[in-house]
């Protein structure tokens, strides 16, 4: 079983990843230490800013990893931002029988009235250098762009609107691996 974890930035995950590992035994891949790795290993030009460019980019890795977990008859999570709304189509109905993407998105009214926290608990697991573009109003902007990505193209996803808690979040997500764990 692979699954795709994906949403926006600062949407938890990573934590959400680590709650799932240790519920689930499951590990998980951060599609952001992939990302690194090539942009500082000098095989890619792309730089960390260029997060646009770099969703085709590393999907084309991810994916393939998902395909290669399947084939081994491994369990992986892999959770990042560089996952497309269209991700199925980049696997057969046999790759699809075990694999599943849901995304982690938070309403417009969670970012307003939590972004101190959502500011403050950006490095639960992960330290992050540079978050100067961080705003309400980004973060309202990609979620939104999420969500109406995941409802055009039927994707799974978990609607964050009320207190954050990692736990909660991992059970919801833990509703869409039946069939395949």
């Amino acid at each position: 079983m692979v699954l795709f974890l994906a949403g926006s930035s600062h949407t938890g995950k990573t934590l959400v990843s680590q709650r799932l590992l240790e519920r689930l035994r499951i590990p998980y891949l951060s599609a952001d230490h992939i990302k690194m790795g090539l942009i500082r290993s000098g095989q890619t030009a792309l730089t960390p800013e260029d997060d646009k460019k770099l969703v085709p980019y590393l999907w084309g890795i991810l994916k393939e990893i998902a395909k290669t977990a399947v084939e081994n008859g491994q369990s992986l999570i892999i959770e990042g931002c560089y996952v497309p709304h269209e991700w199925r189509d980049s696997f057969s109905e046999e790759y699809l029988r075990h694999i599943r993407a849901v995304w982690l998105i938070m309403s417009e009214k969670y970012i307003r009235q939590h972004f101190s926290d959502i500011r403050d608990n950006a490095n639960a697991i992960e330290r992050r250098l540079d978050d100067e573009w961080l705003t309400p109003e980004a973060l309202v902007s990609d979620n939104a762009d999420n969500l109406a990505g995941c409802i055009a193209q039927g994707c799974s996803y978990v609607l964050i609107d009320g207190e954050y808690s990692a736990e909660d979040i991992a059970g919801k997500v833990c509703g869409f691996l039946e069939g395949v764990i």
